[in-house]
């Protein structure tokens, strides 16, 4: 069963996570930290089907954990949405730099996160 890993050290992410609950059989799986998502990544990189990160984490922030999981082998094209609260105009061009396949700024739509997710996870 695939796995959409969640980044996210905030409690605001149950919206997100009902959106997301249906989509063709995934599972979800919402981690605290950058340093526990790599973890999961590292072990698990075959179930992971797309990363959706925070920036501002603890241990290793979203920039870090962008640069790790597009800079590794086994995992670098796994479709990756930033959803952060910073909607500085060079943040975003930072993330979109590092690799990210998308970028909403919060308060953000879980309908239209979905959306794009699933455009990325079924493209042709």
């Amino acid at each position: 069963m695939p796995v959409i890993l969640i980044i996210e050290d905030s409690d605001d992410v149950t919206p997100l996570e009902i959106a997301l609950a249906s989509l063709d059989g995934s599972s979800i799986k919402v981690v605290n930290d950058g340093r526990q998502a790599l973890a999961i990544l590292d072990a698990n990189h075959q179930e992971i089907a797309a990363v959706i990160t925070d920036l501002h984490l603890p241990t290793i922030d979203g920039f870090d954990v962008l640069t790790a999981v597009r800079g590794h082998d086994r995992y670098g094209k796994l479709p990756i949405i930033v959803v952060s609260g910073d909607s500085d105009p060079n943040v975003r061009t930072r993330v979109y730099d590092l690799g990210a396949n998308a970028f909403f700024t919060k308060p953000y739509s879980p309908s239209t996160i979905r959306q794009t997710l699933e455009g990325l996870l079924y493209a042709p």
